[in-house]
């Protein structure tokens, strides 16, 4: 059902068009206020380089060290598991020191898990991704099977091929 039109005039200041001295600038993004009287940064904001990102910026630099602090440990120990996953998957079935091995990796891989499967910054990366996914098929290989079964070569292939994937993008910051 349509709305019938209101009977009231429009205002003849509403219809005439604003002269220079009545037009209202928005402040620039990076002043804008919010009803709290935060001031709002966009990402334009501070890629140009405006005084509320440098504000922004400055009070984030404890965190960022934080931040960069525990990629870096995050990023050796995926390079721990990765070299212990490859070492412990080209051992000889016949090794004798291949269950104990294959007990430390899980030790290992299980305590990686548990720390960095809760972090929400690392699951999209694709490090975390193929690592865990790795780490899976090597895990649940040794307990379908025991520490002594050989994984089959098509499993290995992509075990060794999600931990080359994992370990470059490691590199690449990912």
């Amino acid at each position: 059902m349509m709305r019938a039109a209101s009977s009231s005039p429009v205002p003849a200041a509403v219809l005439a068009a604003p002269s220079s001295a009545s037009v209202v600038k928005p402040l620039p993004r990076a002043a804008a206020a919010g009803a709290n009287g935060a001031v709002f940064a966009g990402r334009r904001d501070v890629l140009a380089g405006t005084g509320a990102a440098a504000l922004l910026l400055l009070a984030l630099g404890p965190a960022c060290g934080a931040a960069r602090a525990a990629d870096e440990e995050y990023v050796s120990e995926t390079k721990e598991v990765i070299g212990k996953v490859r070492s412990t998957i080209s051992m000889d079935k016949s090794d004798p020191n291949v269950a104990d091995a294959v007990a430390e990796l899980r030790e290992l891989s299980n305590s990686w898990v548990a720390k960095y499967r809760r972090e929400k910054s690392l699951l999209g990366r694709p490090s975390f991704r193929e690592m865990y996914s790795a780490l899976n098929a090597v895990s649940g290989h040794y307990i379908s099977f025991g520490p002594t079964a050989p994984i089959p070569a098509k499993r290995r292939a992509r075990i060794l091929e999600e931990m080359d994937t994992a370990e470059k993008a490691l590199l690449r910051g990912r």
